[in-house]
Order: C-alpha cells, then sequence, then structure tokens
C-alpha cells in the first residue's frame, strides 16, 4: 500500500469521530496497539529532539524498505507516533521523502494539538525522514 493510501485510509478512519474527544481517543488507541520498543533500543541516541515527551524511533532497512519502531513514555505521542509508523512503515526512502503530511490538516489534527505537542509531532515526522535520507543516502554509496 502507498503512503497517500495510507493517509486516505487515516482521513476516512478520522471521519468517523464527531468530535475530539472520540479522536483523542482514537489516538489513544493507536498508541496501545504500538509495539513496546525493547529496553535496549531505548537509547538516548534514539529520542527524537524537539517532543515534549520521551519518544524513541529506530529504524533499520530490509529488503530496500524501512522497518520503523516508536515508543513513547505518553500516551498521546504514543498514539502520534503510531500514525507515523502505520504510514511509514515498510515504505521505500525515496516514498517517504517524496511524501506530504496533507492528512495532519485533513483530520485536523493540528487544531486539536496544543503548540508544544505540533511542534513534538512536526519534530517527529523530520526524524522519520531523517532516517530515510540515511538510509537512501547508504543505499546509493
Amino acid at each position: 500500500m502507498t503512503i497517500q493510501e495510507i493517509q486516505n485510509e487515516i482521513i476516512e478512519e478520522f471521519s468517523f469521530f464527531d468530535n475530539w474527544e472520540e479522536r483523542y481517543e482514537h489516538l489513544i488507541e493507536l498508541g496501545k496497539s504500538l509495539k513496546t520498543l525493547p529496553e535496549e533500543k531505548k537509547t538516548d541516541d534514539k529520542v527524537i529532539k524537539g517532543c515534549q515527551s520521551t519518544v524513541w524511533l529506530d529504524a533499520e532497512m530490509k529488503d530496500g524498505k524501512i522497518v520503523f519502531e516508536a515508543d513513547s513514555n505518553a500516551i498521546l505521542p504514543k498514539g502520534l507516533a503510531a500514525l507515523l509508523v502505520k504510514m511509514y512503515n515498510d515504505q521505500k526512502p525515496t516514498d517517504i521523502l517524496d511524501s506530504n503530511t496533507d492528512f495532519i490538516e485533513k483530520i485536523g489534527l493540528q487544531e486539536f494539538l496544543s503548540p508544544t505537542r505540533a511542534n513534538g509531532l512536526l519534530s517527529m515526522i523530520k526524524q522519520f525522514k531523517f532516517y530515510a535520507i540515511a538510509f537512501q543516502a547508504k543505499n546509493n554509496n
């Protein structure tokens, strides 16, 4: 499935909720569904800078695609990380770099998040794309 198809799925998923309380609950449920990152991977170099809470992101290249793992010590950031893992996991670096994040506006997420949480989400997106740049550069050498 392409990133755009996954985004469309996410938009449709969130359209079923009438208010932000329900969307918030859905984000929390997404976070709960995220596999816990093993303790040995919860290292300082995997912490996303710019997040209010601690969010870890790890990635590895498998068969030309990036496999992401994420975790957080807070429920909402964990849900946001789960949303991004859902979108970017098992995608090629070029597809990640070429993707947009329009779905965030389309589901109204930016209106719901506090400025610090919005900055944290932006930091998460940047870190996913940073991994894509790093793996792309490594593969081109």
